[in-house]
């Protein structure tokens, strides 16, 4: 081996080292927490700048300043962060996505704490902990890892921590103290990443913003191995880091030399955008929490003060008006963040790259310097790079298509990572680029002018996505995505339509922002700078364009008069609350106020003071007493049944004058919440018909159905006949394949082998929404509403999505159908299960579907619920729509199945008619 290579090997093993020392402290943290910590390289970031202080601040010695640091202060961090901002996370649920926001929180916290500290600048005088050749690094990286791996696999403590990766709750069941496991999951996670920060410190420039995007970039080795393999991370780490110093070697000639110079050096940003674009997502579950998302109430005569303050800095002059420019435009670029994040529920820690390139297009459109295009004036140039970058927005939208969650957050950010590295760090790009401002609007008063003339366009462009069918298509994306699938809306394409309007907005903003600036700065655009607007945007309001402009004016007004970090650090703060408070800060606020304000006696309404009294004679009258309550308080009038005379196809069927009154049995009580006083037994639900049900043709077929998860066989040559007008039931015990069939109809699962026919349409590979607008409509077991869509949109959005000719007579007839119309301006989050159950049923019945699938559709139902489900089922076969339903409940099959079949180990062992099937099931 020649001395170059040798020496080029042995550097590439000090930054593999490193870079396995990452890998090592995130995969334990992930298996000990479900938590993939964004704010490792911050931690790794502040040990640095603790080991510093004490030796070159305070002259303490080397050794005992390291070991303060890695034996007390990193694992100190892990603990008070377990204790304090995951573990009551843990206790709400462990929602991946809140936890990745409390971790984005983290992460801002601690740059903003570090910037107010030990200021901003870079700092290259770090201490040496270790020789500067790799063989100290690296045998700390192995034995680390082989600790590990021995005490994950021989010891109890390893036994435990794998039953809490396994089963948390079971865990607990068993006797593991889990708190202890994750705290010391988190100590063991912080000391790795303070031993990579005082590793890593001496050879970067110490500074609160680059070394956490530096530790960041080498997440990759711990999504590789799948946040699992601890020898596959060291290994993948120890490649990238000598691949990237070989690279050095190479000089190529021509136009593509700065290209394989910028891959030579960023190997672990390109090893960052394969883990986190091609390999399989990691934590894919779950959309942003609910806290996140929620549109926060505007008080009244907000937008005034807000306009009013948006023009108070016209009256302004010299630096406080250069200053305030930069509040417009940087409330453009949160506004994308209010479309993606706030409307179409879908993570994006990116923008910072869609506005840099938004600058850096004006610039160089502006200068002539654009390929292929020639020199444009500065305000033709912004709109013609608003055009260019829109479509870029396909990089994080298409990974956006089949990711969720952590997932799709590491997608967006690899994307950011990978631009900011690329494209702005490289001088043949940058070198020598200014931005001036349009010809007319070159003073500062004039340029303010302009920006809240765009900033009133990109209001009215986000006003125009957050209403109408759009908007209400982009809100079922938000709150249930297998929901809005199942409504008919084309999932894909809107998540894309998002990404796009979101780069868009994005590109404008960045644009402005660099010409209010009169350069281009890369620094502005830096990763570390998206996840500190998404921070921002997600604390004051994600679905509010009010909370988007008051961010950019809180970002720009707390950095702009004091010291550089305040803003990250109050947004930190602000971000941590959110993934811990399970209903957001302002609502937590709002009980607080409520909780100070006088309280007035309650006083009975003229009911309850008669039930009052009902009661105090039942107390001293016996059972009697009681019975005669209940009696008093259920005498109330039946409402009126439905109106007879619709026509059977242009909307639901309306059953008989008892099927669905007040959605349970008949009961008005019942339908405005309170417990019925007269509930039908389950023995109640209609007769099945004795005629035998209409054969025809058949309109749902699934031909020789197989399914597979990894080894283990769902389905195995499954074949099952819908036909109009009859009803099918499918029964069998958890496990038997009844929810993978259902799946596989509807379209959520693709079979391994067989066919699914509809109409003599071949639908096999045909996606949900795609089935829904053909006439397949289905329910779920586990609610799939909007909650924060009214009743009316909720129902409306299965109209809308469908061929329904008529959209708003078609959610009426379907909303008085289900006696529904006094609900209807009623947000659906403020509902009990069985009105809920309803409004999802109603929602697929607006789309006048010729197939309904039903997965369980009693459960949590009372019985007077289920005897109104069954007659509205009853209702809608015999208006020739073809049902099948998944059930348990075998009283409700025997009464209203046509057909039933019983399925065990993925196959179907029965098939008749329920008096023959469920012989002995049945009274």
């Amino acid at each position: 081996m020649s001395s170059l290579t040798y020496d080029l090997t042995l550097a590439g093993l000090s930054v593999g080292a490193a870079a396995a020392l990452t890998g090592v402290g995130l995969i334990v943290t992930y298996r000990a927490t479900g938590v993939l910590n964004f704010a490792h390289g911050a931690i790794a970031m502040v040990c640095a700048y603790v080991l510093r202080q004490c030796v070159a601040g305070w002259g303490w010695p080397l050794w005992p300043a390291a070991v303060l640091t890695l034996m007390v202060v990193a694992p100190g961090i892990g603990v008070v962060l377990e204790r304090f901002v995951f573990r009551p996370l843990s206790v709400l649920g462990g929602d991946p996505a809140q936890t990745l926001v409390a971790s984005i929180g983290v992460f801002v916290l601690l740059v903003g704490g570090a910037a107010l500290v030990w200021g901003q600048g870079a700092r290259d005088d770090a201490p040496d902990l270790v020789p500067v050749e790799p063989w100290g690094q690296l045998a700390v990286a192995l034995v680390l890892a082989a600790a590990v791996g021995a005490v994950t696999r021989w010891t109890r403590f390893g036994r435990e921590l794998r039953a809490v990766v396994d089963d948390r709750g079971l865990a607990v069941l068993g006797g593991v103290d889990a708190d202890r496991v994750a705290a010391a999951g988190w100590a063991f996670g912080s000391f790795t990443a303070g031993l990579t920060g005082v590793l890593l410190a001496p050879y970067v420039r110490l500074d609160p913003y680059g070394l956490p995007l530096l530790v960041m970039e080498v997440v990759a080795v711990a999504v590789a191995a799948r946040m699992r393999s601890l020898p596959v991370a060291v290994g993948v780490a120890l490649a990238v880091g000598v691949a990237q110093s070989q690279l050095t070697r190479l000089h190529p000639q021509g136009w593509a030399a700065p290209l394989v110079q910028a891959v030579g050096a960023n190997l672990f940003v390109v090893a960052l955008l394969v883990a986190a674009l091609v390999l399989p997502g990691v934590g894919a579950r779950d959309a942003l929490p609910r806290a996140v998302t929620a549109r926060v109430p505007e008080p009244p005569g907000a937008w005034l003060v807000a306009v009013v303050l948006f023009l108070l800095p016209l009256g302004l002059a010299g630096s406080d008006l250069h200053t305030a420019v930069q509040v417009p435009a940087l409330g453009v670029v949160l506004l994308s963040l209010v479309v993606v994040t706030g409307r179409g529920g879908q993570i994006s820690l990116g923008q910072a790259a869609y506005a840099g390139l938004g600058a850096l297009f004006t610039a160089l459109l502006a200068a002539g310097r654009f390929p292929g295009l020639p020199q444009v004036p500065e305000l033709p140039a912004l709109a013609l790079s608003v055009l260019l970058v829109a479509p870029l927005g396909l990089l994080t939208g298409r990974p956006a298509i089949h990711r969720h969650g952590l997932a799709l957050a590491l997608a967006t950010f690899a994307v950011g990572v990978g631009v900011s590295r690329f494209v702005f760090a490289q001088p043949y790009v940058t070198a020598g680029l200014s931005l001036g401002r349009p010809a007319g609007f070159e003073g500062d008063r004039a340029y303010y002018v302009l920006e809240l003339a765009l900033l009133c366009a990109a209001l009215l462009a986000a006003r125009l996505l957050r209403r109408g069918r759009t908007g209400r298509a982009l809100a079922a994306l938000r709150d249930d995505e297998a929901g809005a699938s199942a409504a008919g809306v084309r999932v894909p394409s809107l998540k894309l339509l998002a990404f796009v309007a979101g780069a868009a907005l994005a590109a404008l903003g960045g644009g402005l922002l660099g010409m209010g600036l009169r350069a281009f700065d890369p620094g502005a655009y830096d990763p570390v700078r998206g996840l500190l607007w998404f921070a921002a945007v997600v604390v004051l309001g994600a679905d509010s364009t009010l909370g988007a402009l008051a961010a950019a004016a809180l970002l720009v007004g707390l950095d702009a008069g004091t010291r550089g970090g305040v803003a990250a650090a109050t947004l930190g703060v602000l971000t941590v609350l959110v993934g811990r408070l399970p209903e957001g800060p302002y609502e937590a606020l709002r009980d607080a106020a409520n909780r100070l304000r006088p309280r007035q006696p309650a006083r009975l309404t003229p009911l309850g003071t008669a039930t009052r009294a009902r009661v105090a004679r039942a107390r001293g009258g016996g059972v009697g007493g009681i019975g005669g309550v209940a009696g008093g308080a259920g005498a109330r009038p039946r409402r009126a049944a439905a109106a007879d005379g619709e026509e059977p196809r242009q909307g639901p069927p309306a059953p008989d004058n008892e099927s669905c009154t007040g959605g349970a049995g008949g009961n008005p009580d019942a339908a405005e919440g309170r417990v019925p006083t007269h509930a039908p037994a389950r023995d109640t639900a209609p007769a099945r018909p004795t005629a035998p049900a209409p054969a025809g043709t058949p309109i749902l077929t699934a031909h020789h159905l197989h399914a597979r998860y990894a080894d283990f066989t769902a389905l195995a040559d499954v074949t099952l006949t819908l036909h109009p007008g009859q009803v099918t039931a499918v029964v069998g015990p958890n496990g038997a394949g009844k929810t993978t069939l259902f799946h596989c109809l509807a379209g959520t699962l693709r079979p391994t082998h067989g066919r699914i026919l509809y109409r003599g349409r071949d639908i096999t590979h045909t996606p949900p929404h795609t089935r829904t607008r053909l006439g397949i409509a289905r329910t779920f077991q586990q609610l799939a509403v909007f909650p924060t869509l009214t009743v009316n949109d909720n129902v409306r959005v299965g109209a809308e999505q469908t061929a329904t000719p008529d959209p708003t007579a078609a959610v009426d007839r379907t909303l008085h159908l289900l006696h529904l119309d006094d609900l209807r301006t009623q947000p659906a989050a403020a509902l009990p299960t069985g009105t809920l159950r309803r409004v999802e049923l109603a929602r697929a019945l607006a789309g006048t579907p010729r197939v309904l699938l039903l997965d369980e559709p009693a459960a949590g139902l009372d019985g007077a619920e289920v005897a109104a489900l069954a007659r509205l089922l009853r209702a809608l076969a015999a208006d020739g729509t073809a049902l099948l339903v998944v059930e348990h409940d075998l009283d409700l099959v025997a009464g209203l199945a046509d057909v039933v079949h019983v399925m065990a180990a993925g196959r179907v062992v029965a098939s008749g008619p329920p008096a023959r099937v469920l012989t002995g099931s049945t009274p």
